[in-house]
């Protein structure tokens, strides 16, 4: 038996490596061409470690294309965005979940798969027409296109999974609802509540569409940060690499330090259900 369970844990390990190998991979080799000097990045047979590190990429990245103003544009538009989604989507989960509108969640699926492109074209001619094209507002207003629905998808599959039990106590000691779902019910969402804090962070963080065509010059986010790393007249992929490699930093870490609360909110709420 414990041959077995070794056997399967190394298959299980070896099947997992090869998942997520192509992933590191890509991320090694940027993390690479940010070191290097560009006679390296072009040279043939590929250098994966160089002789001298070229630190100065990710200078150039900090020195030019209002790299800190697009840094702190992105704080501001996916925290906004993150925490106005959890202002909506907590409640509105909870009230799907105790009042089992299936239909609701439905809807709420449509808005979740449907593609953000859909909703640009209208949203910029009304944000052009009540005059906040090129501000801040407009990005974080169709954030929430992406992050309430997460928001709610996740809070309705929590909720439904959570014991009525206490909550059904309060209500017969004579709490509100608003009581029972301040008091009983926030408190044993927390790690719901946190699943849906982080893929919301990730999810607005990583957008570039919306940064790119809402915003002017001043109010555009760290992906279009990026993006203005390419030039027509030359292609330097060691400031490429290192703007890339600073954009996806924040969110690669988030995600590691808080894997466990992740597993923890998807997991938690079947366990209790059961």
């Amino acid at each position: 038996m414990k041959l077995r369970a070794l056997l399967g844990n190394l298959g299980l390990a070896f099947g997992v490596l090869i998942i997520v190998s192509p992933a590191i991979l890509f991320f090694i080799w940027m993390a690479s061409l940010s070191v290097k000097m560009e006679i390296d990045n072009a040279s043939y047979p590929p250098v994966l470690i160089p002789t001298q590190f070229a630190w100065s990429n990710y200078a150039a990245v900090f020195n030019s294309n209002r790299f800190t103003t697009y840094f702190f544009n992105s704080l501001i538009v996916t925290g906004s965005a993150t925490l106005l989604a959890l202002l909506i989507g907590v409640p509105a989960g909870y009230g799907i979940a105790r009042m089992q509108a299936h239909k609701s969640t439905i809807v709420v699926l449509i808005a979740r798969i449907t593609p953000g492109l859909s909703y640009l074209i209208p949203l910029f001619l009304l944000f052009q027409w009540v005059g906040l094209l090129g501000t801040l507002w407009p990005q974080i207003i169709i954030h929430l296109v992406v992050t309430v629905p997460i928001a709610i998808w996740i809070m309705i599959g929590y909720f439904e999974t959570t014991p009525m039990e206490l909550e059904e106590a309060a209500m017969i000691d004579g709490a509100t609802r608003w009581q029972v779902f301040r008091h009983v019910a926030l408190p044993i969402a927390k790690p719901g509540i946190a699943v849906a804090f982080i893929l919301a962070i990730i999810f607005s963080w990583n957008n570039f569409v919306f940064g790119i065509v809402l915003a002017s010059r001043g109010t555009r986010t760290l992906p279009v940060a990026v993006y203005n790393m390419i030039s027509f007249d030359q292609l330097s992929w060691g400031p490429l690499a290192a703007a890339a490699l600073i954009v996806t930093l924040p969110v690669l870490l988030l995600t590691v330090f808080a894997q466990r609360q992740i597993v923890a909110g998807l997991t938690d709420g079947a366990v209790k259900g059961g």
